[in-house]
């Protein structure tokens, strides 16, 4: 356990190696910061610091670089993650609030935490296993065609075009339409085979087999499109921490380009508070020199997906907890109000 006075000094070190990109040296603690300690005393606590993997020497006659144990200490003993300022919050909404549909929610969504943050920005799209679904619409396109609309509260939208074995007049449609509306609107997906079982039975004869139709191609966009998905973007940011990956930023890249791999990531997340992991705390080999900062959001109390962002592990981390934790905030808001 790390006396009060160390804790501080470790905390000096990462602020002082993320802001300059240089490693940290005891003559520059004492002049930076009001530790009130003689230069002698850093010393010693840098040594005790090395000694227990807080802190490591790149190279012979340099200063102290923070290691993923050191990082690790320093985000779990951080106090407060840093506020966006007024200005910060008021623009985030604004830019999420004129999104036009869920696919520019997410787009907005990662070109802010991009922005935001300078790193590589990864949103899921809201999970259809996790939604519910807010509305069925059916359109008659020919007299034996259907289109097939399913909204959820997410602002999902799925279609599909459904081919019936007869003809399907615009009375039977609305009855259709609403007998759906009313058994599963509200209602979570996977709860809506077994409320629409026995639908078909309620109508005429000749118009089971249409009925049944539908509702097969309703169970199959459920099924089909719980697919996961998601945006990944500012990997351009990446190149300006060249000096922070070991031997080369390819892995990272390469990493990155596998879906299985960040959707993995971002299941780390917790629905609610930020989720950071460090380094090696990554599985994946290729993301050992990044951290991966992530969080749940949603529309209610319960996350529906999540977004993050991948960056090296000198990462300004109050800063970059404290914008992944606003936009998931006014995305959930955004989501809810759609």
């Amino acid at each position: 356990m790390l006396s009060e006075r160390r804790l501080e000094v470790l905390r000096a070190i990462v602020q002082d190696y993320v802001g300059t990109e240089e490693p940290v040296g005891s003559k520059a603690l004492t002049e930076r910061h009001n530790l009130h300690v003689s230069p002698a005393t850093v010393r010693n606590d840098m040594a005790a610091l090395e000694e227990e993997g807080y802190i490591a020497q790149p190279h012979t006659s340099a200063g102290r670089v923070p290691t993923d144990k050191g990082y690790r200490l320093f985000v779990d003993k951080l106090a407060d993650v840093k506020p966006l300022s007024t200005a910060e919050r008021r623009a985030i909404q604004n830019f999420l609030a004129n999104a036009v549909d869920l696919d520019d929610v997410v787009g907005r969504t990662v070109r802010l935490l991009a922005q935001l943050t300078r790193q590589v920005a990864v949103v899921q799209y809201p999970s259809l296993s996790r939604s519910t679904v807010r509305h069925v619409e059916l359109l008659s396109l020919a007299p034996a065609r259907l289109m097939l609309v399913l909204i959820t509260d997410t602002g999902r939208v799925e279609q599909r075009v459904v081919d019936c074995p007869a003809p399907f007049g615009e009375t039977s449609l609305a009855d259709l339409r609403a007998r759906l509306n009313s058994r599963i609107v509200g209602e979570r997906f996977s709860e809506v085979p077994r409320l629409v079982a026995d639908l078909p039975d309620s109508f005429d004869q000749e118009e089971r087999g249409t009925v049944s139709t539908v509702l097969s191609s309703l169970l199959e966009t459920l099924v089909e499109e719980t697919e996961e998905r998601l945006m990944i973007g500012g990997t351009a940011n990446l190149t300006r921490f060249g000096q922070d990956f070991p031997l080369t930023i390819r892995p990272v890249l390469e990493a990155l380009e596998e879906q299985v791999v960040l959707l993995k990531l971002l299941g780390e997340a917790k629905d609610s508070g930020v989720t950071v992991r460090i380094g090696h705390e990554n599985a994946h080999e290729g993301l050992t020199s990044t951290s991966v900062v992530s969080v749940g959001y949603g529309s209610g109390d319960e996350a529906v997906a999540k977004l993050g962002v991948v960056g090296p592990t000198r990462m300004d981390y109050p800063g970059t907890m404290g914008a992944v934790r606003a936009v998931a905030r006014y995305v959930g808001q955004i989501l809810a109000e759609n």
